[in-house]
Order: C-alpha cells, then sequence, then structure tokens
C-alpha cells in the first residue's frame, strides 16, 4: 500500500491543492480509515479470497450489482496498475537520463516491469510475497528517512498563505489523489492464506492506513516547502525525487528515484497478487467466464486472470497519459469504496458495525468522486471520456455475461 501512490500522484496533488497538499492527504486518509472499518468488519464476518465482490453479493439481493461491482474492481486494479507501471517508467528514465529518448525509454520500462512480475506471480504466491517484504522494508525505510531529514531542513515559512489555491483546489486535490491509499482493501482478498484471520486482518488494515497516511503527510509536507510552482509544472511526473535535490543533492534524487521504482514495483506485485485471485472467485461464482478460474497443475496460481490482467494494463499504460490514468483510477475507488460502505450499512447487524461510520464512509466517498467528475467536465473532458467509456464498457459486459443464464445453464468451474 505504501509509496507506489505517493509517488504517482505528489506533483498532481501539489499542482492542484498547492501548500495545502498535507491537507489533502489527510482528507483522503481520513476517508480512507472508516473504509477500511468497513472492510475489516466484513472481511471478518465473510472469509473470502472474493474480498470486495463477495461483500457485495452479501449486501444486495440483485447479481448483477455484484457482477458489476466486481467488473467495476477489476478495471480500477487495471487502472492501478497502470498508473504504478506509468510511475515507475518516469522515475526510470530520469535515472537513466535517456535525454532524446524519453518516449521510448518509458515505455520500455512500463512494459518490462509488467511483465516481470506476471513472471514472479506465474512462478506462484510464495515467491511472489518474498519478493514484498524485502521491497517494502527498503521503500518505507526510504521514505521516513527522507521525510525526517526533510522536515529538519524545511523552511515552514514558505508556506503562507497556506490555502494558495484556495479551498477548490484543495477538494479536487483529495479527490484525485484518492488512489494513493487503494491497497488495503486487497487484504481480505487473502484472508483464507492467513495466520488468525479475525485477530490479523482488522489490525493489518487499520495499522496499514494509519502508517501511511503519517508517512503521506510527512512527505508531502517536505515536498510543498521545497518545490516551486514551475518545478511541479516541469517534473510532475517525478517530482519527489526533484524536491530531494535541494536537501540531499544528486543522491538524494538518486535514493527517491530508487525508492520510486521498488515502490511502484511493490504495489504492481501485490496488485497482481490480489486481482488475479478476485478474478478466480468472481469466475467460480460465475461473474467471469470459467477460464479465468483456472489454475496449474498442483498449483494455486491463477494464470489465466494473471495473464488477461497483463495484456490489458500494458495496452492502457502504453496508451493513456498520467492525468488520464490517475483520475480514472481515483474515481473508480471512491465509486468502490461508496459501494463497499453501503454494503457495510446494509450488513451492519450481521456484521456489528455502528451505521454512522458506512454512512459517513458511503458520504464522503460519492462527494468526493463528484468533485472530481466536475473538475474532469471543466477542465480535461478528455479523461471524463475515457473514464465514462470504461464505465459503459463494464455496465454491458456485465449485463451481456449475466443475460446467457436465460438461455443457457451455468457451468461449474472447477
Amino acid at each position: 500500500m505504501v509509496g507506489g501512490g505517493i509517488f504517482s500522484v505528489l506533483g498532481l496533488s501539489i499542482g492542484l491543492a498547492g501548500h495545502a497538499a498535507p491537507i489533502a492527504f489527510t482528507l483522503g486518509g481520513l476517508l480512507a480509515l472508516i473504509t477500511g472499518w468497513s472492510y475489516a468488519r466484513l472481511g471478518v464476518n465473510f472469509y473470502s479470497n472474493g474480498g470486495s465482490f463477495t461483500y457485495l453479493e452479501h449486501a444486495f439481493q440483485n447479481p448483477n450489482i455484484a457482477g458489476i461491482g466486481g467488473w467495476l474492481l477489476l478495471t480500477g486494479y487495471i487502472g492501478t496498475l497502470a498508473l504504478y507501471a506509468y510511475t515507475f517508467g518516469a522515475y526510470g528514465t530520469a535515472l537513466l537520463g535517456s535525454y532524446g529518448h524519453e518516449g521510448f525509454i518509458h515505455h520500455l520500462l512500463e512494459t518490462a516491469i509488467i511483465m516481470i512480475f506476471l513472471a514472479i506471480n506465474l512462478y506462484g504466491v510464495q515467491a511472489a510475497g518474498h519478493t514484498e517484504d524485502i521491497i517494502v522494508m527498503v521503500k518505507v525505510i526510504i521514505l521516513t528517512g527522507f521525510a525526517a531529514i526533510g522536515l529538519m531542513q524545511a523552511d515552514f515559512s514558505q508556506l503562507t498563505p497556506f490555502f494558495n489555491h484556495g479551498g477548490n483546489g484543495l477538494l479536487i486535490g483529495a479527490a484525485l489523489i484518492f488512489v494513493a491509499y487503494e491497497g488495503f482493501e486487497l487484504i481480505p482478498n487473502a484472508v483464507n492464506e492467513s495466520r488468525d484471520p479475525k485477530r490479523d486482518l482488522p489490525r493489518a488494515i487499520m495499522i496499514s492506513i494509519i502508517i501511511t497516511v503519517l508517512i503521506y503527510i510527512m512527505v508531502s509536507l517536505v515536498a510543498v516547502t521545497s518545490l516551486s510552482p514551475d518545478d511541479i509544472n516541469t517534473y510532475k511526473e517525478y517530482a519527489l525525487a526533484i524536491a530531494a535535490e535541494p536537501l540531499l543533492g544528486k543522491a538524494g534524487f538518486l535514493i527517491i528515484g530508487l525508492g520510486a521504482v521498488l515502490s511502484t514495483a511493490s504495489a504492481i506485485n501485490a496488485t497482481m497478487f490480489g486481482t488475479a485471485r478476485l478474478g478466480s472467485i468472481m469466475a467460480k461464482e460465475h461473474a467471469l467466464p470459467c477460464a479465468f478460474a483456472n489454475r496449474g497443475h498442483n498449483s494455486s496460481v491463477p494464470w489465466v486472470s494473471l495473464i488477461v490482467l497483463a495484456i490489458i494494463t500494458l495496452v492502457f499504460v502504453n496508451m493513456a497519459d498520467l492525468a488520464v490514468i490517475s483520475s480514472f483510477a481515483s474515481a473508480t475507488f471512491l465509486l468502490i469504496f461508496a459501494s463497499i460502505n453501503l454494503a457495510a450499512f446494509r450488513l451492519r447487524k450481521k456484521i456489528a458495525i455502528h451505521p454512522f461510520m458506512p454512512l459517513l464512509g458511503f458520504t464522503g466517498c460519492i462527494a468526493s468522486w463528484l468533485v472530481l467528475i466536475i473538475y474532469l467536465w471543466k477542465h480535461d473532458g478528455h479523461s471524463l471520456q475515457w473514464m465514462l467509456l470504461a464505465y459503459l464498457a463494464v455496465t454491458i459486459a456485465e449485463l451481456l455475461f449475466s443475460a446467457r443464464r436465460l438461455f443457457m445453464k451455468p457451468i461449474e468451474c472447477k
């Protein structure tokens, strides 16, 4: 969870929220915490690798609602995979200093990292888990070290006026960077592979969100004291590495660049791991073709889900730019988290949750989604068109696929 998002959207956040970017990350973090509690209560009551899809199935009687939610979730993960791969390519290109060949190197790197982690995940869950552990430790050390050094040297007088881009910029910035908190909802997808789910699942979700919020606030606070508006406009795709140069010189640029490629690689690995298993569960529940449930001999790896996921991501990341990818991913997860909070509210007696929390989460997610949609409608119609076409395609795909039940008996997936 931590790392991939801050490297991806920090420049966009500061460009919109200005000096108030740390507040934007705080608002996003509070919304993530509220939603995280809904996931925690749902997760300990419904043990399933289907995660969000399973919760929607239990909360709504109409199977199309869960089906559309599941397809939308898969689409959202493709968006985040594209976002992390794009950012990996941007930082990798900057580290290589590929002057005159930036576009080619960028596409090459973002394609290569998807293929590498496809291979790792196809090899097996143990390889994916061990790789993740190592990357997480390195990236957390780099980010917390940068934040600590930066806060000791920061000139906070540069933060005045604090709301230099106004309240609207703050709200839009918070909505656009919400994808930076995506990841905690993947934890329930591996609930059946954990040792003590009832104890570990809520702890894993809430602690991971709190740690991430604290790191994001500190890092964004250092960045807004180090970056000029010109820096943001010029280097928004790898703004954090540029922010490290005034503090640590060229070594800072290299260290943060290394942290970025590790963090985005880690996020790709974790997202592939959880999403492929979601596709497998959806296939077994007749929401996807049975091929998505196929696993190798003597293996728990859903290899068809992994390969299809990787191919679609490669197409998206090589066609779209950072603004399109980040706005699509944030908007999609705001919709998904709104539906999960609504599911938690509908199941509140069964999962023993106070109704105020999921209702607050639902309201916050919908309000943030509307803020983002209005901003895109006014300033970035291209991104909005991409988004609406994707949502329309998801809805049609689910309705057409589920309509086969009218004339064809569902096949039990093995």
